[in-house]
């Protein structure tokens, strides 16, 4: 079996407190670290084991995974296996990068978000171009808000030019089509995050070859349907993987909608779809593809 799954453990603490963020400068007692601990060490024993699957895995931790020393030796170690295509990451990156000379840079990857007013500018620059140094593979990224946009214009021009710089349609924002066109000069797949997609009854990946995996096991087919498909550690999961149509009104998260279908997303991005990752560069939709969003 090709399995993806994105694990979120129990982690709900950041070091940073961003305003559009519910877990801003939220702190986890010694208990809730130590149940995120061994929660992640279940689940690394876990897909260790597996080694008649070929495995690729997204962290997409509530709060600030690499700042804790259990999640860098973890993806580092998982790295290495040879039966696991990908260890990938979401983070601010505000944590030191020498971690990742322990690392396979083939097979680890960062999914980065700059968050202007919660790090200096150049010092997450410098972060980035250590990344770019030691060879690992990672995109970065901005939330579209206007207040962001001359930090993503610096950041577009201060990157080094293969690192591809997304943006995330900010929630509960709406954008003219100037704002629009603003943030698509940057990002040219900014049109894929601009609305959320319809996406009920449109055929998904998730809950077949793509699921959801939790602190305690439990997999659903993803961050944003809350049925339960089984457990992961007592295999329960397997006998309900198959082919589905998305039960929800609309998908509007980047993690969820990339696996639709009909959007050509996994040819855009093949080969670093976790990491977000696009495979060459991209010039946006190609002219009659359908975006399955609403309208403006």
């Amino acid at each position: 079996m090709n399995l993806t799954i994105l694990y979120r453990g129990p982690l709900a603490s950041c070091d940073y407190d961003c305003p559009y963020c519910p877990f801003a400068k939220r702190r986890d007692s010694r208990a809730q670290l130590a149940a995120d601990r061994e929660a992640l060490a279940r689940f690394a024993t876990w897909a260790t084991e597996q080694r008649e699957d070929r495995l690729s895995l997204l962290f997409t931790p509530w709060g600030e995974g690499l700042v804790r020393s259990w999640y860098r030796r973890t993806l580092a170690e998982l790295s290495h296996l040879p039966h696991i295509d990908r260890v990938a990451i979401q983070t601010n990156l505000s944590c030191r990068t020498d971690w990742l000379a322990d690392a396979d840079p083939d097979t680890i990857a960062l999914w980065c978000t700059y968050h202007p007013g919660q790090t200096p500018y150049d010092r997450f620059l410098a972060k980035c171009r250590e990344l770019a140094d030691r060879g690992i593979r990672h995109s970065v990224g901005v939330v579209g808000l206007p207040e962001h946009l001359e930090h993503a214009r610096r950041l577009r021009a201060e990157l080094p030019a293969h690192v591809y710089l997304w943006i995330n349609a900010a929630e509960g924002h709406t954008y003219t089509n100037a704002e629009a066109d603003g943030w698509t000069a940057l990002d040219p797949l900014f049109p894929y995050s601009r609305r959320p997609h319809t996406s009920a009854g449109l055929p998904c990946r998730t809950g077949e070859s793509v699921i959801s995996v939790d602190g305690d096991g439990t997999v659903r087919r993803c961050h944003f349907v809350r049925a339960e498909l089984g457990n992961l550690y007592d295999g329960s999961y397997r006998a309900a993987l198959r082919p589905r149509a998305c039960p929800l009104a609309v998908c509007d998260c980047h993690i969820g909608y990339v696996h639709l279908e009909a959007l050509p997303l996994y040819d855009v991005f093949a080969g670093g779809v976790l990491e977000r990752i696009p495979a060459r560069p991209f010039p946006g939709p190609p002219a009659g593809t359908r975006l399955l969003t609403g309208t403006a």
